[in-house]
């Protein structure tokens, strides 16, 4: 049963504590990208992933497995991270890349793109007259994005994206940071995509662990498919209520877990 929202503890007061979970086990690391990997900026274009947090990645996916699971489009995340030999899951687990360059589809979602295509257009079409909103496609759902829209101009981005799903009642939103996302209605989310990931890894709970590291709304999801599974990691300053078990700060934090895994592994 999943375990009620609260606060986590702070990951780096409790050590001693995160390294006894992991015992001995062959630990499975899930990574977001938007707010973990790179800190969250104006606009998706300029979430650079930094040359020390790449090659800190690059050194972590010599020793464990390794998957990032993003809302962005799957090409899209590949293109950033540039690491070979791990999972991508992007559009929120509707598209999965394995190591091998395989690329799995959720059935329910074949069709999706092309609808994605018309409310792109009919979106960015409404939003063109308001300063600062961007209307992103990710191939199987859509982000209409409002960072940078004044106050005053939001109203009319939640009146568009709630005018679209009258016209569209196959699709949902979901709200992120700073950034309403439009999905199709189908039960299947980031959560579900760590599980086949899981599965293909032939995930054992005597000899493994999954960790799962993010920051956002839809993370959670990921969070309580670990329930019994492994352990979720929650990226905020300050922390807020949550089914991860711990909390780091920030993207530096992230950088200094991976590190901490990366001499995990060489001390044993």
């Amino acid at each position: 049963m999943v375990q009620p929202e609260k606060k986590p503890v702070k990951l780096f007061e409790h050590l001693d504590e995160f390294r006894a979970l992991l015992g001995q086990k062959d630990v499975f690391i899930f990574l977001d990208y938007d707010g973990t990997l790179t800190p969250i900026v104006d606009t998706p274009d300029l979430a650079v992933l930094s040359p020390a947090m790449r090659a800190t990645a690059q050194n972590l996916a010599t020793h464990y497995k390794v998957s990032i699971v993003s809302g962005r489009a799957t090409d899209d995340v590949q293109s950033k991270v540039q690491i070979d030999g791990i999972f991508y899951a992007g559009s929120h687990g509707f598209e999965i890349v394995d190591p091998l360059g395989n690329v799995t589809v959720n059935e329910s979602a074949r069709a999706v793109p092309g609808v994605i295509d018309r409310i792109h257009r009919q979106l960015s079409e409404a939003l063109k007259g308001v300063k600062g909103a961007l209307v992103e496609h990710v191939k199987y759902t859509l982000s209409a994005h409002y960072r940078l829209v004044s106050e005053q101009d939001f109203p009319r981005v939640r009146s568009a994206v709630a005018k679209i799903l009258e016209e569209y009642p196959d699709f949902r939103r979901t709200d992120g940071k700073k950034v309403f996302e439009i999905r199709p209605r189908i039960d299947w989310d980031k959560g579900k995509a760590v599980d086949w990931i899981l599965n293909v890894l032939r995930f054992d709970p005597a000899a493994h662990l999954a960790v799962y590291v993010g920051d956002d709304v839809t993370d959670e999801d990921a969070f309580a498919a670990l329930e019994g599974k492994g352990i979720g990691i929650l990226v905020a300053d300050p922390p807020r209520a949550s089914k991860a078990r711990y909390c780091i700060n920030d993207t530096a934090d992230v950088q200094k877990l991976l590190e901490f895994f990366v001499r995990r592994k060489a001390a044993s």
